[in-house]
């Protein structure tokens, strides 16, 4: 999986297709996400000292990383990889990039 926490991604299938929102949590075990107003439930919290009044809450569930796309410049596209010789600290290291499919462009540095 190249998608990180704080992407922006797009569902493709499903019941929340259409929606766009940035990814919060990965878990990389089971292939799921956490985006952001995505996959609301509620969940009933008992009164603690974080939440003195307790009550239902809204809360964004998990979805299989397979459904959704991640968006570069508003335009949905694949990922890649290209690895690139760059100097650091006075050596010549190989540097791992991820790359827009669609454009080529370099998505972050």
């Amino acid at each position: 999986m190249k998608l990180k926490v704080g992407d922006l991604v797009k569902v493709t299938t499903g019941k929340y297709k259409g929606k766009e929102g940035k990814i919060l949590k990965i878990d990389r075990k089971n292939n799921r996400l956490v985006v952001e107003g995505v996959a609301m439930m509620k969940k009933h919290a008992k009164p603690s000292q974080a939440n003195p009044q307790g009550g239902i809450l809204n809360i964004e569930g998990t979805i299989d990383a397979s459904n959704v796309v991640f968006m570069h410049k508003g335009q949905p596209t694949k990922l890649g990889a290209k690895v690139v010789k760059e100097e650091r600290n006075g050596k010549m290291k190989n540097v791992k990039y991820r790359v827009a499919k669609a454009t080529g462009e370099v998505v972050d540095k």
